[in-house]
């Protein structure tokens, strides 16, 4: 697969990955090389990627905790004082081999310490693949709240390198389809179409569905940079999933989900205010909602979870002058942005996905 050209990086694939990784840490005079990984990807991901990294710079690795929970400053202090211990200096290259918390984390650190080193993601994980590989944005978690700090600054470089991904478990693999689902969604209704066939799938298939999905962001993400007008359709079924997301991850009785779980969620709920406020086809509505459960399965909300998941949403980021914006739907390929919805309507969508 060729190679894509990112806003001033490039996005490479399998084989190019670590061709072009060598050709640019032989043009660049990095001082020391740091590995940032976490318990996971430590064990499964970093013996190969350690296998493929060709260079005589000083290495050094520095493990996380995994999990959502850890994407916070706290772990950002941890990582900014083991840098200060093993003398990084400004010429250092951050290298972050992770799913979307590592990729996340530890671009903002790269991006604030000593006021910013390189640093390359090499995503390993669907979700960080077809998400965070594009678009350079970084950041932590405030407490629950999802990605309140952060910073946009790009990378270096992205390698994709598909072969990670037998070693994930299959939710994981559920959490980032949810975000191809949502590119189909949002932007190619023939792309949407490819993505609900999923029976005979192949790896050489899924290549390619990875490869049209970073395609899709990339071209969003490059016509707005700075999220200022287009880039917010890539938030469909994140106003609601992200609060979900946060309600699930603090209650002592439900289970956590994944993040692509809850915006799974969150795109039928969308796509149900969609067919309210703009008109968006039922019987397309019903596709969303049949074959989102019948890939990820229903979750069981209560009257009482209502409440706080809907006061959870003045938290995020797409919100203005005391609005919660939305991203909805006129047609599937055919986003419409910062809409208001009453809170009648959304409780509608809860009732129309537990039906």
């Amino acid at each position: 697969m060729n190679s894509i050209q990112a806003a001033n990086y490039f996005v490479h694939f399998n084989t190019n990955c670590y061709t072009s990784l060598f050709e640019h840490l032989n043009k660049t005079n990095y001082s020391k090389i740091f590995v940032l990984v976490d318990t996971n990807t430590h064990v499964h991901c970093l013996p190969n990627f350690m296998a493929n990294l060709q260079t005589d710079i000083p290495v050094e690795v520095i493990e996380i905790p995994a999990g959502e929970i850890n994407k916070n400053i706290e772990t950002c202090t941890g990582v900014w004082n083991v840098l200060s211990e093993l003398d990084a200096d400004r010429k250092s290259l951050m290298i972050n081999v992770g799913g979307g918390v590592v990729t996340d984390l530890g671009g903002f650190v790269a991006s604030t310490f000593k006021r910013g080193i390189s640093y390359i993601n090499v995503p390993t994980t669907l979700l960080s693949m077809v998400d965070a590989s594009v678009g350079g944005k970084t950041g932590v978690d405030l407490g629950t709240l999802k990605n309140q700090i952060g910073v946009i600054n790009t990378p270096e470089m992205v390698l994709i390198d598909t072969s990670f991904l037998a070693t994930l478990p299959a939710n994981e693999m559920r959490s980032g389809l949810a975000e191809m689902l949502k590119h189909g969604l949002i932007y190619d209704e023939a792309y949407w179409k490819k993505m609900i066939d999923l029976s005979n799938f192949t790896l050489e298939d899924l290549d390619g569905l990875i490869y049209e999905s970073v395609v899709i962001k990339n071209n969003v993400v490059t016509e707005d940079p700075k999220e200022n007008g287009l880039r917010k359709i890539l938030n469909f079924g994140h106003t609601l999933g992200h609060a979900i997301e946060s309600y699930f991850l603090t209650h002592e009785t439900k289970e956590t989900l994944l993040h692509g779980e809850a915006i799974a969620i969150g795109m039928v709920l969308a796509s149900y205010i969609s067919n309210k406020q703009e008109g968006f086809s039922s019987e397309k509505l019903d596709e969303i909602k049949h074959v989102i459960i019948d890939m990820y399965g229903k979750v069981e909300f209560e009257n009482a979870d209502y409440e706080t998941i809907i006061d959870l949403m003045k938290y995020d980021k797409k919100n203005s002058h005391g609005n919660i914006n939305f991203v909805l739907l006129s047609d599937i390929g055919a986003p419409v942005l910062d809409k208001i919805v009453p809170n009648t309507t959304i409780l509608e969508a809860f009732q129309f996905y537990n039906s």
